[in-house]
């Protein structure tokens, strides 16, 4: 299991449109992603669990790959994240 965290940047956090191009990106791969935020987890390959997280800017959220494919998808993810969030 590979496992990180990432403060969000962007200044209105994860709206519709990061937050569709971040679950495409989780569904490349085989493996389970789920997304944190506080206490709540969700599967960060379906768009309206990752909306109803609510992540704002400032916010710290947990990403946790566990899978054939982890370490590229924890990767990928965080690389997307950083250039996106």
């Amino acid at each position: 299991m590979k496992k990180f965290t990432y403060r969000v940047t962007d200044p209105v956090g994860i709206h519709a449109r990061p937050a569709g191009l971040l679950v495409k990106e989780a569904a490349k791969f085989s493996s389970k992603v789920t997304i944190t935020k506080g206490a709540k987890s969700v599967d960060l390959k379906r768009l309206f669990g990752v909306m109803a997280l609510g992540v704002k800017q400032g916010d710290e959220i947990t990403i946790t790959c566990d899978g054939a494919d982890e370490t590229e998808a924890a990767s990928s993810i965080e690389a997307f994240l950083k250039a996106n969030l």
